[in-house]
């Protein structure tokens, strides 16, 4: 029951992490270190690895809920523009994600989770929210609609995905900060970050199931349980995660965001300086 417990925690961590700017990774670290992840015959490191990577799936399924109609290009509501819109957007999603496909995924196997590194990025991206945004503070965005978003745009922004390779970084983070810096408004850039995770995450999660298995990876019946808990968590808390972050955005800046990951990140230099979290 211990382990069950273990990831409903963790199902809520990623859940609240995954698409707000302030690092899954950094966040799911320090759960981890506190409850002793890895260990144990259930937390071994292979799986915890593989979970940690699967349970986002259930996160991506609350994108796929609250934006089903909006993103299906069969929607019978729709009328003709509206679905060549819906395959407009797709498309721009695939290019999007072209960059972190082919450098990403390249690069993947050799980004370790290394704390310093995430405590770092934790910091830097933190300060760099507030920064940006005080730069933008006086300025309007050219892109308030993703109907206006150009192919050329999308792949650029693809480009500032690929940053968060780096652990810490936080892939919303990345996107969304490039986002904002090439002239989209944040609804927008919150949005479209929504949307380019969906082919990411299931891209990541099937290598990293396949890898697992291939390594002769296996689940007992609790390993199973726990992982069925951890994704059903991740989803339901992911669902209110991103309806706080939308309601959000329409009247506030992400600087918010930026002085916590910078709190944040200091609190994970001082676990790794107490013991609690092993560098």
């Amino acid at each position: 029951m211990i382990e069950l417990l273990k990831s409903f925690i963790v199902g809520i961590v990623e859940g609240i992490t995954e698409f707000l700017p302030i690092s899954s990774t950094g966040h799911i670290i320090i759960a981890d270190a506190l409850m002793g992840i890895p260990g144990g015959n259930v937390w071994t490191p292979a799986f915890t690895h593989m979970y940690e990577y699967v349970i986002q799936l259930g996160a991506i399924m609350a994108v796929l809920q609250l934006y089903f109609t909006k993103l299906n290009p069969f929607a019978p509501s729709k009328t003709a523009l509206e679905k060549q819109q819906t395959w407009s957007l797709w498309s721009k999603v695939i290019v999007g994600v072209l960059p972190s496909a082919v450098i990403g995924l390249a690069l993947n196997d050799y980004m370790q989770d290394n704390v310093w590194v995430v405590a770092t990025m934790l910091i830097v991206y933190g300060i760099l929210f507030i920064v940006i945004e005080n730069y933008l503070s006086d300025k309007q965005p050219r892109f308030t609609d993703l109907n206006a978003m150009s192919y050329k745009l999308a792949l650029f922004i693809g480009f500032f995905q690929v940053l968060a390779i780096i652990p810490g970084t936080s892939r919303s983070g990345a996107t969304i900060l490039g986002a904002l810096l090439l002239g989209t408004s944040r609804f927008v850039a919150t949005e479209f970050s929504f949307f380019m995770s969906i082919p990411m995450m299931f891209g990541i999660a099937f290598l990293k199931l396949t890898d697992y298995f291939l390594k002769g990876g296996s689940f007992t019946a609790i390993q199973s349980g726990v992982l069925v808990v951890g994704f059903i968590v991740s989803w339901i808390v992911a669902y209110i995660a991103i309806k706080f972050l939308l309601d959000y955005v329409k009247k506030n800046d992400f600087k918010a965001f930026g002085y916590y990951r910078i709190v944040v990140g200091i609190l994970v230099i001082a676990l790794i300086l107490m013991g609690v979290i092993n560098a």
